[in-house]
């Protein structure tokens, strides 16, 4: 039973009544436990969640119980490749991030050297490469999931225009 206000969200989902000592009932709250648990259940299934919680000794249930449910969620957003879809677009999106912060800090550092009359330093070979990727229209909205990252085109450009300015 669920904190006796009833069966809990898994028992709520599967339509059964919630008995005492309840696999579920811990981890699965009648409030927004009948809505994750629908999430894990089309994964993974009752049968087999409760045959793994049943494996898993009861101090790490809760994170097991977590884990299903993003490992879950990821599944249903993209079937085939669940979590590691996102985690590689997360990689992606990190070395398009470097390679946008090479080039600004590249060219902040002309900036600099221009604005002091400072001979330029020649830039490392990964500065270059980095900034010839970020230049060579690497986009930085890699993201799979729709959500736009921070573009920086407009920053490099107004940069390129200040240093073009100013020679």
């Amino acid at each position: 039973m669920s904190n006796g206000t009833g069966p809990c969200g898994a028992c709520k989902f599967l339509r059964r009544k919630c008995v005492k000592g309840c696999i579920f009932a811990p981890y699965f709250d009648s409030e927004q436990g009948m809505a994750h648990f629908a999430v894990v259940h089309k994964v993974f299934g009752a049968s087999n969640t409760s045959k793994l919680l049943l494996t898993i000794p009861p101090n790490k249930r809760f994170e097991t119980v977590v884990t299903l449910y993003f490992e879950a969620l990821a599944r249903v957003r993209d079937p085939v490749y669940g979590c590691v879809g996102h985690i590689i677009s997360l990689q992606q999106q990190a070395v398009t991030l470097q390679a946008e912060l090479a080039y600004v800090q590249a060219r902040i550092s002309m900036l600099h050297h221009h604005h002091h009359h400072l001979p330029m330093p020649p830039p490392t070979p990964l500065q270059a490469d980095l900034a010839a990727a970020c230049c060579s229209n690497v986009s930085s909205s890699v993201c799979t999931s729709g959500d736009p990252l921070i573009d920086i085109t407009d920053l490099c450009n107004v940069l390129d225009q200040q240093l073009d300015n100013s020679m």
